[in-house]
């Protein structure tokens, strides 16, 4: 999403850093064009005033006019004030009141909601909490239908409402339910509208007026821009919102929403919606998302979506079949869809640090997702036993393979070969060390019996 806007800000810091004395004129200069990328990106035009009016202040001090770097305490600045801008901190959801906590999602219709109450789900059952869907949608058709079905997916209870029902009776009776059962959060997915109406209105007061939650969260489709900010506000306005999700993150708008919102609203970004997978749901770090803008890359995020993809336990196993040369087809698909459930490849070198000034050198170099796919397509047509033993595949069975998987003969070949290529360098790899230390042991042992022959020439010859 940021894309765009973190090209235009490095090219301005490099001309920064390319002057190396600052003196007041260049960083107006700059500052002009940092104000002109963040209006082209859809920041509100009241925040990019107050935004370019503190990063003048301080860089025209004399700490960054004397200092021997001037262009990187620039781009400092500038990464500490779109820190404070997103938020300064990241927000975590009010889940320490006594149970059944209640969470309101509002919004207009085709935000995200009722996806977003679903990944919402998903997130507080990973972290241990026994969350409870509640649909109170009786307005769009199959709204209630499509929870339950989301809800079925990741293996959490609903509510059994029906759009006969009063959306405040389903809520009220919904948290009785809960209480009764010992779940730990309750979800209201509510209505929305195509704009703001007062009949809508009415009726989320009425819900919150009846069952009290403890979160209330705006959902925004971030492809919106300053829509998304303006709808926001006036929700805010009359719901007093606790916090915020930006849902569709990962498309190409130009992330002006994002950066409005909070200076707009007052209240945090709490979540942000980063893919169509109910999985793909991540905890808002203001932080993290400004580094993202300046091309600093994300280490931290990569990290914690490794950690939750990689079993401990697992890792020791496949270390050990490495060491013992028994990696096989079957672990190699292990591996394939563990790196699926990081995110796509492009996403994932997007929070590595330095991976943005080398976009315009690999932006002719495709991913391979959908090479992936054909892999684990031919690996999923084979028996467990010829994922054990490729060996075994004769001609028959890689065209029946082939047949099973939609591939050709060739590419199951191809496969096998790769495969029986990149074991052979496995095995070389974890052999090396050993190899080498016997070449040198057996080297010096040498050297030492020449010695040891030469000093006896020496006394016979005496």
């Amino acid at each position: 999403m940021f894309d765009s806007l973190s090209d235009r800000l490095n090219s301005v810091f490099k001309k920064l850093k390319g002057h190396g004395r600052l003196d007041e004129k260049n960083i107006q200069e700059g500052l002009r064009e940092v104000r002109l990328a963040l209006l082209e990106a859809d920041v509100n035009y009241k925040v990019v005033k107050d935004f370019i009016q503190r990063v003048k202040e301080r860089a025209l001090g004399q700490d960054v006019l004397k200092s021997l770097t001037p262009g990187q305490q620039v781009v400092k600045i500038v990464h500490e004030e779109l820190i404070d801008l997103l938020g300064g901190q990241s927000e975590e959801l009010n889940l320490k009141a006594k149970p059944p906590v209640v969470i309101m999602l509002v919004g207009l219709q085709g935000s995200g909601k009722t996806t977003t109450a679903a990944k919402l789900s998903l997130y507080l059952r990973r972290n241990k909490y026994a969350p409870y869907l509640v649909p109170a949608d009786v307005y769009r058709p199959a709204a209630i239908e499509q929870l339950h079905k989301l809800a079925t997916e990741i293996n959490v209870p609903a509510y059994p409402s029906t759009p006969d029902m009063d959306p405040v009776d389903i809520c009220r009776k919904a948290i009785d339910e809960a209480k009764k059962n010992a779940y730990s959060v309750v979800l209201l997915d509510t209505a929305g509208r195509l704009h703001i109406d007062e009949k809508l209105m009415q009726e989320l007061v009425a819900i919150k007026s009846e069952c009290q939650p403890h979160e209330i969260l705006f959902v925004a489709d971030a492809m919106t821009g300053q829509d998304a900010v303006n709808v926001a506000a006036k929700f805010n306005e009359l719901l007093d919102v606790t916090g915020i999700v930006l849902t569709k993150m990962e498309g190409d708008a130009r992330g002006g929403a994002a950066l409005s919102i909070k200076s707009v609203t007052q209240k945090p970004i709490k979540f942000i919606g980063v893919g169509e997978k109910l999985s793909d749901l991540e905890v808002f770090h203001p932080d993290r998302v400004a580094s993202r803008i300046l091309g600093m890359g994300d280490i931290l995020t990569l990290i914690e979506k490794a950690q939750s993809s990689i079993d401990a336990n697992e890792a020791k196993e496949l270390e050990r079949k490495l060491k013992k040369s028994q990696f096989d087809l079957e672990d190699f698909r292990t591996q394939m869809r563990r790196l699926k459930k990081l995110g796509s490849i492009e996403g994932l070198l997007k929070l590595v640090p330095g991976m943005g000034k080398l976009r315009d050198k690999l932006k002719d170099v495709k991913v391979p997702e959908k090479e992936l796919a054909r892999v684990e397509a031919i690996i999923n047509s084979m028996t467990p036993e010829e994922r054990h033993e490729p060996k075994i595949i004769n001609a028959s069975r890689k065209q029946r393979i082939a047949r099973g998987s939609g591939t050709s003969v060739q590419e199951v070949n191809q496969l096998l070969k790769n495969f029986e290529q990149m074991q052979k360098m496995m095995k070389k790899m974890m052999g090396q060390s050993v190899k080498g230390g016997m070449r040198l042991g057996s080297g010096t042992g040498s050297s030492l019996r020449k010695k040891r022959k030469k000093a006896k020439r020496k006394k016979k010859k005496r």
